[in-house]
């Protein structure tokens, strides 16, 4: 059966839309929204008529009839805990993204549009894998510190779709694999993937594991303790450090990738070369630490996200973690299809809709 779905992916600045039949991309735009635009609106929900208004108005200027609709998937947001897979958005999830119970993100937005356009027209709306999936075994909540429980917020919607990708490559059930699942982006997580579910990764958000081009990773604990209270800074700007102005930023002054791996190995520069390699020594560590997480039984590694499309990167990790396991590499991260294929699985009843 033929499906048409929208999907709806809410950033700080932009509202991204892909309309599709089943995996087939019919159209996509990217809507950017000024400072100054963003800056009327008092709460991330007084922005859903802005944005609702220019979503209407794209697919009437594609001449596409919005009552054509099978389906409405909007992006996840910061909701409480939960497995991954697609959840309808019933009233407590509704209620739950315009509260923010884990904070306010323009990715609220996602089953908040998706659930009002759907109503309207009468058809179902969903999120898919939301950054808060939770999947983690208990053991992997310890820190060291009780009051500091270690928390799973990771880039879940890209690497649960690659992982799901490959072992629809290899013709297998993606419960059936052991996988390490590295996205690589403005954050990095790593994922290990047990029989389906995430039950390791690094909470990319905050600080830990490996540093990205705009996050810290793990940093030493005594010395951030030191930097908190030495009163040269405020907490906003530590947490800047961590969040913001960390990893390339904070080496480079840049958060790209390719202007790094330009400097390093085509004008030869030492010290955007030393932070490359820093950047590929601390994911490859990474890795093995996810493949000592699934006792080295580790079936494929697969990279992801935006800079896994820079050989520099990949070839220097391949290097060091080839021998755990062969590596497929997966650049990018195609968060639209992503969204539809989660709906999709839904509909053909490849899986089972999630309650939350």
């Amino acid at each position: 059966m033929s499906y048409k779905i929208l999907v709806i992916n809410p950033g700080s600045t932009s509202t991204k839309i892909g309309v599709y039949e089943n995996e087939t991309l019919l159209f996509e735009e990217t809507l950017r929204h000024s400072t100054e635009e963003i800056a009327k609106y008092a709460t991330i929900v007084d922005q859903k008529d802005f944005r609702k208004e220019l979503i209407v108005d794209i697919l009437a200027k594609n001449s596409f009839d919005i009552k054509s609709l099978n389906v409405v998937v909007g992006r996840g947001g910061l909701l409480k805990p939960i497995p991954g897979g697609t959840y309808p958005v019933s009233d407590a999830l509704l209620a739950d993204l315009k509260a923010g119970v884990q904070g306010q993100h323009a990715s609220n937005l996602g089953g908040i549009l998706a659930r009002e356009i759907g109503d309207e027209i009468g058809v179902p709306s969903y999120i898919v894998d939301p950054v808060v999936v939770d999947e983690m075994e208990p053991v992997a909540r310890y820190s060291g510190i009780p009051e500091l429980p270690r928390i799973s917020i990771f880039h879940a919607l890209n690497q649960k779709a690659v992982a799901k990708r490959y072992a629809k490559e290899q013709n297998v059930s993606y419960d059936s694999l052991n996988l390490v699942v590295v996205h690589m982006g403005g954050g990095v997580s790593v994922g290990a993937h047990k029989n389906g579910k995430v039950v390791d990764v690094n909470n990319t958000l905050d600080g830990d594991g490996p540093f990205s081009p705009e996050r810290s990773g793990g940093v030493p604990a005594g010395a951030l303790v030191k930097m908190c209270f030495s009163g040269q800074y405020t907490q906003a700007e530590v947490y800047k450090k961590i969040n913001g102005k960390g990893g390339l930023n904070g080496y480079l002054g840049t958060n790209n990738m390719r202007d790094v791996a330009e400097r390093a190995f085509e004008k030869g520069d030492e010290e955007a070369a030393g932070v490359f390699h820093a950047f590929t020594y601390q994911v490859a560590k990474e890795v093995g630490a996810m493949a000592a997480v699934l006792n080295g039984k580790v079936d494929q590694i697969l990279l992801t996200g935006g800079i896994a499309y820079s050989d520099y990167v990949t070839s220097e990790i391949k290097e060091k973690v080839g021998f755990i396991a062969p590596i497929t590499v997966y650049p990018g991260e195609d968060e639209l299809l992503a969204l539809a294929q989660g709906a999709l699985r839904v509909l053909n009843g490849e899986e089972k809709p999630l309650v939350y």
